[in-house]
């Protein structure tokens, strides 16, 4: 069985990146909808439509199957090297993969409340929402390919630096966007 872990991996690898492809866009959508439900009718409904449609597909037919098949993999390779479970590492990445999914199913309770009109959230609150994906990918990318060759202080720190970077990104875009709308 051990001859089919690259092909399991590499299926593991192509989930995980479709997932978070639809983890980075549904935000973005969640933000035009956002921003159409305070236009003026026949924009509105019809922008309104449109988005709805364009998030449902992208969230059934890409994001949550991603998930599923990306976690399925996962699995079968811990079943294969189940050592993998005894290095702390793993126990990290794991956690961000708890958090990964909080992060998920908080996306999926803002698509149902937008899919049914309810507006919850700002446009910059939704944009800010998008960055949280960013940090666990990055977090769960140099866990997995640095692993212990990186002092973990130094990795910590090393969020943090990237979610003020982020953060900093965010704000300068505000100010942009504030002095021009279009943008």
């Amino acid at each position: 069985m051990l001859a089919y872990y690259p092909y399991i991996k590499s299926l593991h690898l192509i989930f995980v990146i479709t997932w978070f492809a639809g983890l980075f866009y549904i935000p973005r959508l969640f933000v035009y909808q956002i921003e159409a439900s305070q236009k003026p009718s026949p924009e509105k409904e019809i922008l309104g439509d449109q988005l709805k449609l364009m998030a449902k597909r992208l969230w059934f037919i890409i994001t949550w199957p991603s998930a599923i098949l990306a976690t399925l993999f996962a699995i079968w390779l811990l079943i294969l090297i189940p050592n993998y479970l005894e290095q702390p590492w793993m126990h990290v990445k794991l956690t961000f993969v708890i958090l990964l999914f909080a992060y998920h199913l908080k996306s999926h309770q803002i698509f149902k409340q937008l899919q049914n009109d309810i507006v919850k959230w700002t446009s910059n609150q939704m944009r800010l929402w998008n960055e949280g994906s960013t940090i666990i990918l990055f977090s769960v990318v140099f866990l997995v390919i640095v692993r212990d060759a990186i002092n973990w202080i130094y990795g910590v720190i090393g969020i943090i630096l990237l979610s003020i970077l982020l953060m900093l990104g965010f704000k300068l875009y505000k100010k942009i966007r504030e002095k021009n709308p279009n943008t």
